[in-house]
């Protein structure tokens, strides 16, 4: 499903025609190209327009909800993450590793769903970096066009500047993959460790291949970690002890878990996020509630 807040402008116009080609009626859709600073303010603040969904960052989110205020409509926001990777000492830790990079890097890491926080149990901590060393070393950079790549650049030089601000020359970089050197955004897949809590790095969504690996004791401490930020968008847990994977899942703040396995999104399941990640759902039964009003009706027959 393509929701419009992925859309280019190119594919939003396409995306338009196939729904005319479709049968839709004239008028039903509608594209409007522009900047959000002026066509989506207009957007919200117009009193004709009765919903907002907005998926974007958490700045932006705020600006809209505040704006939305003034005609009090409804406002749904699908906003940043900072999603929390858990890999305990039981896990299948060479699986566990293997697909870690992909839920950070996949997109580059533009991704609001990315598990850019790795927390792993310090007994096997050791283990899971030798395997996730292999796997982020390996991985395929270059044009996304050829269907080899695994990762491609980023959406603009001031991405990549702000990505990395958090990868300065002092920091503790204990992975690094390769990128191309020739014209393209690159930025090689990165891993920091060790890294303190309360870091840049491992609080903020870098929004980048960047992600940050930080151990923990004991199953408390894994969830304290995984709570400790503003975001809850999604996360995984990875035990083969069920029951650990139940308590974590239900403890953990967030909208979305995966236990052993990546997953965020489907269609016929709700998408969203708790704190500042944003409110309402998208996607699956649950998403028609915004967009429905309840009204009751008494009829006096006597």
């Amino acid at each position: 499903m393509i929701k419009p807040a992925e859309l280019t402008p190119l594919t939003a116009l396409r995306f338009e025609q196939l729904v005319l080609e479709a049968g839709l009626p004239e008028g039903v859709v509608n594209v409007v190209a522009g900047p959000g600073s002026s066509v989506g303010a207009r957007l919200v603040e117009h009193p004709g327009v009765a919903k907002i969904a907005f998926t974007g960052s958490t700045e932006v989110g705020r600006a809209i909800a505040a704006a939305a205020a003034a005609t009090i409509k409804r406002v749904t926001l699908e906003l940043g993450g900072k999603s929390a990777n858990i890999v305990f000492a039981d896990a299948d830790l060479e699986r566990a590793a293997a697909s870690a990079p992909m839920a950070v890097f996949a997109n580059a890491g533009q991704d609001c769903c990315a598990r850019s926080r790795i927390l792993v149990e310090a007994s096997a901590l050791d283990r899971f970096m030798d395997v996730l060393e292999e796997h982020v070393e390996s991985l395929r950079v270059g044009d996304p066009l050829d269907e080899a790549t695994q990762m491609g650049p980023l959406i603009s030089a001031g991405q990549r500047e702000q990505v990395a601000s958090f990868v300065p020359d002092d920091a503790p970089v204990a992975i690094r993959g390769s990128a191309p050197s020739g014209p393209g955004y690159w930025f090689p897949p990165t891993v920091l460790c060790p890294v303190a809590r309360d870091e840049r790095a491992a609080s903020e969504e870098i929004f980048g291949p960047v992600a940050v690996v930080l151990p923990f004791r004991d199953e408390a401490e894994a969830v304290a970690l995984a709570n400790d930020t503003i975001y809850g968008l999604s996360g995984s847990i990875w035990t083969r002890d069920g029951a650990k994977a139940l308590r974590v899942a239900r403890a953990v703040e967030t909208g979305v878990v995966s236990i052993n396995s990546n997953t965020s999104v489907r269609v016929a399941t709700p998408f969203g996020g708790f704190k500042q990640s944003g409110y309402g759902r998208e996607l699956g039964p649950h998403a028609l509630d915004a967009y429905t009003e309840v009204k009751s009706i008494y009829y006096a027959t006597g």
